[in-house]
């Protein structure tokens, strides 16, 4: 192979990990599979294989098997041998992937991580107590922080929290977390091929407050964050009203939004474009992206789950990776 794979980690194996994973590899050229290796479990992904009648071979680490997709299977006891079931072995499967998926990646041996979901109540079970993938990668990299930036085609949404509780989210929105954000993702599109990224910064209350009437925050926290990214040089705007800002950012207006919390930028990223959203974990000193959607146990197994956002975060990857080539070369 002539330049570091891309590793995607399988996911719960209870999940629809292991289907959407099979069926976007089988859909590449042999060229292209190539570039790929999956951490995970032999035998799910044979099932996988089998539950969606694909004609895709599977091959260990390091064996040489002409066309065939390359596993890297991590052993984990008491996974239950079925889709669709809550279960801690998968929890501790999971966990076991994504440290294996940090350990290539961190070393240089692979050049990316795409992670397929994971679920959290079996994560926590296993006794891994993170809130999602992302505060995962962050404690294994050995970041204080990270941060998570939903990209699709035309509106991309960095969050300053996500997985936390929204009065929390509130206090955590400091002026300084608010600049940081905004670096984050201004360095972030100037890495992806953007020279002079146009970013707008969500309020946290009903028109920003309108001058105090519905709070305070905007002016007091978001607003210094912004005037701190402007005096850098940054081409920031805001805080902007929240219910027209992301659909400014949809039509043109905007490369990127600083969502103050989930729900803010989850859901208009998720109404319009729910298949193809990526997940995009920044901060970390290694690159990861993911498929926006959970473990779909009541379908796991059954051969339906769609692999159109794994595409997406496939196609995200590559793009990652070439990034990462240009600033090395």
């Amino acid at each position: 192979m002539s330049e570091e794979p891309i590793v995607i980690t399988m996911g719960d194996p209870s999940g629809v990990g292991a289907e959407v994973t099979v069926k976007a590899m089988a859909g590449l050229s042999p060229a292209e599979r190539a570039r790929y290796a999956v951490i995970g479990d032999q035998d799910t992904l044979e099932r996988a294989v089998r539950a969606c009648d694909l004609d895709l071979a599977l091959r260990p680490q390091g064996s040489d098997a002409g066309d065939a997709l390359q596993v890297i299977h991590v052993p984990v006891e008491g996974l239950p041998g079925k889709f669709g079931v809550l279960s801690d072995a998968c929890g501790e499967a999971s966990f076991q992937y994504i440290n294996k998926a940090v350990e290539l990646t961190s070393s240089g041996a692979a050049s990316c991580i795409v992670t397929a979901p994971i679920n959290k109540a079996a994560l926590n079970a296993a006794g891994h107590h993170y809130d999602g993938h992302t505060g995962m990668l962050a404690h294994l990299t050995g970041c204080k922080s990270s941060w998570m930036l939903l990209a699709s085609p035309t509106l991309n949404v960095l969050h300053v929290s996500t997985h936390v509780a929204l009065k929390d989210a509130i206090t955590r929105a400091t002026p300084e977390r608010v600049l940081e954000t905004i670096r984050i993702g201004h360095n972030h599109l100037r890495r992806m091929g953007l020279e002079n990224p146009r970013i707008a910064v969500a309020g946290i209350n009903p028109h920003c407050g309108e001058g105090g009437l519905f709070g305070t925050e905007d002016d007091r926290q978001i607003a210094p964050g912004v005037e701190m990214a402007k005096a850098e040089g940054i081409n920031v705007q805001g805080p902007i009203s929240a219910d027209t800002v992301y659909h400014r950012a949809n039509t043109g207006a905007f490369d990127l939004v600083i969502a103050q919390y989930h729900d803010q930028g989850h859901i208009p990223i998720k109404l319009i474009a729910f298949d193809t959203a990526v997940n995009v974990s920044l901060g970390l000193p290694i690159d990861r992206c993911s498929v926006d959607h959970g473990t779909a146990f009541d379908i796991a197994g059954t051969g339906k789950a769609n692999h159109v956002n794994m595409l997406a975060a496939l196609d995200y990857a590559g793009k990652l990776a070439t990034a990462k080539r240009s600033v090395s070369a």
